[in-house]
């Protein structure tokens, strides 16, 4: 026998089919949880992680890898020993509603054939009036030789043939359709022969979420019964039934009596080459009975679903109490069987903010009173339930709920449902009666049905099976019996044939033939091929799916599938919406033998809601999501696309154990037009204009220190930057720690305004990753709000980042009328981000830090150079045994393709010398006013030369790090009176930045290193980019070998400064003109030695609009030198927000000597709300031959119409010329038209003065304005 220590717990194997864990829980201390303005505390265990929701459970988890499945079946719990615990020691058991006795989850947990043995307990009970917690116990089980998934094999579909159209049912009972209904839905009831007519659906039963092995993967056939189809035509006469059930029954999954995605429910009617199937005659089986069936569960309900309280989860709910608290409920309860108890239940729920309650009572008894718990953050509502089996002596039953708000008129209570459960005698009273019995404990013996009053029966079917109907034509008796072998579910509706439900149509009732089943495996040689990625799209955005598609088979090498939406619900769930036909689907694909379990990626090709039916205004389902039964809290009801990547059989329920298989994404499209600007947004990601080197760059954003506890994120925000790059030091780390900024107080409240610009002018010059970390909510980052949606809309950049905030509800996207930062951030169509690994709800602290940090090893590979897709790094952290322990992980969401990576540049750019001598050999330090010479190669993954290379570089050469320190603004200490600060070091200042060509993969650039340097010699850092010229390869590199510091006091001399020269949007922008509110400064820069961007003391590159201090910009990480050329560099700084008007912006610049020159532009912003108008009208040559363009401002941002007549002085047209202009960027200078000196037969005009008229037309804005001018022909 072996004895084996997983993790402090004990595993005594005496063989493979018998196993024996015995463990110990190592309890020590406690453990905060920390979320929004709540310091939380739970038990704490060494040897087991923590699954813990404020409110709802605590529980314990540990996890393990495997290599078989664990028989659940097998599991036994056993010699468990306790020990008392004073829950008042730990504030967040609170509000836990404590078991009676210890419950124990043990299974295999499998994500992509990696199998984990997973733990969790809830140790601690509530019994005999004392609190425990469980100190050991012992667990016995057997390995199964099953698999957790089964393959299948391609299948076709039956709606790949025949004619098909779609009904809808809103009840359950005997259907009638007619040959007026079928004439309406489209049919030929002339040519068909009524014997093919078919009708299939599953009816309005919602689909299980838990994954099977037998799941619906096409609609089924039900059988029918059609009257006078015996002829072969269907005649005036000729009718058919057939059974149907309605969106309302009781569903426990989701404890609701109706249909969440549904309102009606979808059947169709199919006419082919084969014979439908149809009822049969009843075969009573032979023998004896053993039991006599005389009555049936009478099971009836109150239930609406008008009000989602939290407008979170899927629960909703009905009758509303405030003013009007009282109400009664009536219910006749037919053929009781007053003998019998009956069930009685009250579910309801309340919004106070201090406790009330409901009390119930029947017929003037009161049974119950139930009580609500007061709400705060994070829980918005709070519930209670009353079930009981009653005596009743009245088939009368009248309900009446009271309501008490104790005084606070602001507290309003909200009905769930009332339910029913009675026995009734099997009288048959006429139109349909539907029966079943739930509460018999036997199967499979033959029983007796015995129905009184049956003379008015006509026939009595058999419905248990839909695809097996069978009947008996009664011959009116006043008893009917028959005999049966008893099923749990047996079902019956008897009916007199006087009363059908008819079922109803909607436009289009005709469906395409369609077999997604079986295409969905060829390609377009119809040759099978392994899918890869499937993408999920509403009709309307399939156009728009398909670009991303291509995007990705051109991008990735990608076996890419875009399917519509509704013909997955036609397959496999009917027609009907509902969220497991989805997953269904893709599991379908996924189990597949012919797949190879090649599918990676799924995408949901829009947005999502919390409301399934249209119920509010301006919803947004267009590709439901899943939404949790939990209903009332932000940290533990989420909405999660998770579910649709579960694959394992037995996963679906969304338990800790779930673990994901596929990377899921979602393209947060509500509409046709904001698809097309997200999918622009991905395929500018891929663009040649997207290369450069802020794909170096990281930055990460923290929250400043409040509560003495906070002081783990700035700490884990510090972590994540140089965990990063000390695994993969070429990224260029920006850190924007609040606290190490000055807080500076408003009417407002406290504001950090140097981090918000530090942000968004670092999102503008562009990085690969920003990663916030700290508060944050709908409205943006931080209570400080250093990022808002203000903000997030209106950001202009074309470097978009992957944007990680793991923060509470940042993109709370499932609330269609809340609109997120997040959501404005990933809509934004010029600016912001490409992706979002973001919150839907609030999340602990604690979780987030974990989170953030098991993330960035996956987004990054920190421990290899093969980079997986952004979605799929969240999938792996889902996974990672330090995160899969807690619920919170679901609450994390990928927003974006989830085929995508980060665009990180291959390895290698290396410095072959300095100053020609070789880099191994280099041992002096470079110094203040040194000329320094860098040569270097650009290397394979060989490490070989590329010698084919030839492209450009970006090299940027930092000064040694700074060490700094936050500066403690709000006062925060620790235990002992200490300041809260925290010691950390960024990248040195930018010493040089500039570009050099690449040739044969060799390249060479100088530079002047600033007098600013730090005196202090230490290693700073070069960092390099490339682009080649002839493909998308980019390359990166960096060294940390070189000495700086110093100064070199031979230098020559230089006392001049720096020529400057300013533009607005281009260089032919003339002074005193015209731009939008945001327009692109431009500055030429020249100085013989190179210009100083080292942020030395009053040593920045500054910029002040109108004179006024506080306007002012900082622009040294804006500057760049030229090609091949460190003498002369470019700033280009948009603008934002410029009111409108005439401004001067005076520019302030430094060279490496330290010697400065301004320079000063003068602009006027249009202001959109006035005219058009076009100024500096101009002809240029003028004089000219036979060739000249016509210029002129304008101050549109818009496509200008553009004609221009040209007249003798006497006034005759001779030339007539159109076009356009557009104004690219913020650009408002046109010279877009030109002339050849031809009239409009192209004939060469006389020589002499001519007159020109100017006419500019911007259709968006409905004006026009117009200028004449005079030109002259040589």
């Amino acid at each position: 026998m072996r004895v084996i220590t997983l993790f402090g717990l004990i595993l005594i194997s005496s063989n493979i089919f018998s196993q024996q864990l015995k463990i110990e829980i190592d309890w020590e201390g406690e453990k905060q949880y920390n979320i929004g303005k709540m310091s939380l505390t739970v038990p704490n265990s060494k040897n087991f992680k923590i699954n813990y929701s404020f409110g709802e459970h605590f529980k314990l988890v540990n996890q393990w890898e495997i290599d078989k499945i664990i028989d659940e079946s097998s599991v036994q719990v056993s010699e468990i020993t306790y020990s008392d615990i004073d829950i008042n020691e730990f504030n967040g058991l609170e509000k836990i509603n404590f078991v009676s006795e210890a419950k124990f989850t043990f299974n295999s947990s499998v994500s992509k054939n990696k199998i984990f043995s997973f733990l969790e307990l809830e140790p601690i009970i509530f019994s005999d009036g004392r609190f425990k917690k469980v100190d050991s116990f012992i667990i016995n089980y057997r390995f199964s030789n099953e698999s957790k998934n089964k393959k299948n094999s391609i299948q076709s579909s039956v709606m790949r043939n025949g004619d098909w159209y779609q009904f809808f049912v809103s009840e359950s009972g005997i259907h009638k359709i007619d040959r007026n209904f079928l004439e309406n839905l489209g049919v030929n009831t002339q040519s068909i022969d009524p014997r093919k007519i078919k009708i299939f659906g599953h009816g309005g039963e919602m689909l299980t979420m838990q994954n099977t092995d037998n799941f619906l993967i096409d609609p089924i056939q039900n059988s029918i019964k059609v009257i006078g189809e015996e002829d072969g035509s269907f005649d005036s006469n000729d009718y058919i039934l057939f059974y149907a059930s309605g969106p309302k029954a009781y569903n426990s999954e989701n404890n609701t009596n109706l249909n969440l995605f549904e309102n009606k429910i979808s059947y169709f009617l199919s006419i082919g080459s084969e014979d439908g199937l149809r009822i049969s005659d009843l075969q009573e089986p032979v023998g004896e009975s053993s039991f006599s069936i005389d009555y049936y569960t009478n099971y009836q309900f109150h239930e609406n679903d008008d009000y989602n309280l939290a407008k979170i989860g899927r629960r909703w709910f009905g009758d509303r109490f405030d003013f009007e608290n009282i109400k009664t409920f009536s219910f006749d309860i037919e053929n009781l069987i007053v003998e019998q108890p009956v069930n009685i239940k009250v579910i309801a729920a309340a919004t106070s903010e201090i406790a009330t309650t409901m009390s119930v009572e029947l017929n003037g008894t009161q049974l119950s009173t139930m009580v609500f718990g007061s709400i705060g953050d994070p829980i918005l509502a709070t519930g209670d339930s009353y079930s009981s089996n009653i005596n009743l002596n009245t088939a009368q039953a009248n309900i009446t709920l009271t309501y008490n708000n104790n005084g606070n008129p602001a507290s309003t209570a909200y009905l769930d449902y009332i339910s029913i459960k009675a026995i009734s005698s099997l009288n048959f009273n006429g139109g349909q009666l539907t029966f079943y019995n739930d509460d018999l404990d036997f199967e499979s013996e033959i029983v007796s049905y015995q129905i009184s009053n049956s003379n008015n029966i006509l026939s009595l079917w058999d419905i248990s099976d839909i695809s097996d109907i069978s009947e008996i034509s009664h011959n009116q008796e006043s008893n009917l019996s028959f005999k049966s072998f008893y099923s749990p579910s047996n079902k019956f509706i008897a009916y007199d044939g006087v009363d059908f439900y008819i079922p109803t149509i909607e436009d289009n009732p005709q469906i395409s033939n369609q077999n997604l089943k079986e295409n969905i495996f060829f390609n377009s040689l119809n040759e099978i091929e392994p899918v890869d990625y499937i993408i999920i799209a509403r009709s309307d955005m399939l156009f728009e799916a398909e670009r991303l598609a291509n995007i990705n088979r051109d991008e990735n090498g990608l076996n890419v599938k875009v399917v519509e939406l509704q013909k997955i619900y036609n397959e496999f769930s009917s027609g009907n919406q509902d969220i497991s036909a989805i997953r269904n689907f893709v599991r379908y694909v996924y189990n597949n033998s012919s797949n190879n379990n090649s599918l990676k990626y799924l995408c949901l090709f829009g947005d999502a809601s919390y409301d399934y039916k249209e119920r509010i205004a301006n919803n947004t389902n267009v590709i439901p999501s899943w939404n949790s039964l939990n209903s009332f809290s932000l940290s533990s009801s989420y909405v999660s696309d998770d579910f649709f990547g579960m694959m394992d059989s037995g996963e679906g329920m969304m338990t800790n154990s779930n673990k994901l298989d596929i990377a899921v994404g979602r393209i947060l499209a509500d509409s046709n037009s904001r698809a097309k600007d997200l999918v622009d947004k991905i395929e500018t990601y891929y663009s040649e204009n997207s290369y450069s080197d802020w794909r170096n760059k990281i930055i990460v954003v923290s929250d400043d220190v409040d509560e003495p506890w906070e002081n783990i994120i700035q700490s884990t925000s510090n972590d994540i930057a140089d965990l990063i790059t000390e695994n993969k030091p070429f990224f260029n780390p920006k850190k924007i720690l609040a606290d190490a900024f000055n807080q500076e107080t408003s009417s407002g409240g406290e504001r950090y305004p140097e981090v918000k610009s530090q942000l968004i002018n670092g999102m503008k010059q562009g990085a690969l990753v920003i990663n916030y970390f700290g508060h944050g909510g709908e409205d943006g980052l931080a209570r400080e709000r250093i990022f808002d949606k203000i903000d997030a809309a209106d950001i202009n950049n074309d470097k978009f980042n992957c944007f990680v905030s793991v923060t509470c509800e940042f993109t709370k996207f499932d609330n269609p009328n809340r609109e997120t930062a997040g959501e404005y951030l990933y809509w934004n169509k010029n600016g912001g981000s490409i992706a979002l690994i973001t919150t839907t709800r609030q999340i602990f602290v604690s979780v987030g830090v974990n989170f953030n940090l098991t993330l960035e090893n996956y987004l990054f590979s920190l421990d290899s150079d093969s980079y997986t897709t952004m979605a799929e790094a969240l999938r792996l952290t889902k996974i990672d045994p330090s995160i899969s322990n807690s619920d919170q992980r679901r609450l994390v969401f990928f927003i974006g393709d989830p085929a995508m990576k980060l665009s990180i540049p291959e390895p290698q750019i290396i410095i072959t010398k300095i100053n020609d001598i070789p880099l191994l050999e280099f041992e002096s330090n470079i110094r203040g006013l040194d000329l320094v010479n860098i040569k270097g190669n650009v290397l394979n993954s060989d490490g070989q030369l590329m010698n084919d290379y030839h492209g450009e570089l970006t090299a940027t050469v930092y000064d040694k790090e700074i060490e700094r320190s936050t500066l403690g603004n709000d006062g925060t200490t620790d235990n002992s009176g200490n300041p809260i600060l925290l010691d950390f070091k960024t990248l040195g200042e930018t010493l040089f930045r500039g570009k050099s060509t690449i040739s044969n993969g060799e390249f060479e650039f100088n530079f002047v290193v600033p007098k600013d340097v730090g005196m202090q010699v230490d290693f700073g850092k070069f960092s390099f980019y490339s682009k080649d010229n002839n493909s998308q390869e980019d390359k990166n590199g960096y060294d940390l070998s070189v000495l700086i510091g110093g100064i070199n006091e031979e230098a020559d001399e230089d006392n001049l400064g720096p020529e400057i020269e300013l533009f607005m949007n281009d260089e032919s922008f003339i002074n005193g003109g015209i731009t939008n509110e945001n327009p692109n400064l431009i500055v030429k820069l020249f100085d013989e030695n190179g210009i100083n961007t080292s942020s030395g003391v009053g040593h920045d590159i500054v910029a002040v609009l109108d004179s006024n201090e506080e306007n002012s910009y900082v622009l040294n990480e804006y500057y760049q030198a030229n090609i091949d050329d460190f003498q002369n560099g470019t700033i280009n700084f948009p603008l934002s927000d410029i009111s409108p008007g005439s401004h001067t912006l005076r520019l302030k610049a430094w060279d490496v000597y330290n010697n400065s020159s301004e320079s000063e532009i003068e602009f006027t912003v249009f202001d959109e709300n006035q005219d058009l108008v076009i100024e500096n009208v101009l002809n240029y040559p003028n004089p000219f031959i036979n060739y000249t363009e016509f210029w002129f401002n304008h101050n549109s941002s818009t496509t200008l119409n553009v004609t221009i007549q040209v007249f003798t002085v006497s006034g005759k047209l001779v030339k007539t010329i159109l076009g356009t202009t557009e104004s690219f960027g913020n650009n408002s200078f046109s010279r877009d038209i030109s002339w050849d000196g031809r009239d409009d037969f192209g004939d060469k005009v006389a020589k002499g003065v001519y007159i020109y008229k100017l006419n500019v037309r911007s259709e968006s804005l409905n004006k026009s304005v117009s200028k004449i001018e005079k030109l002259v022909i040589l």
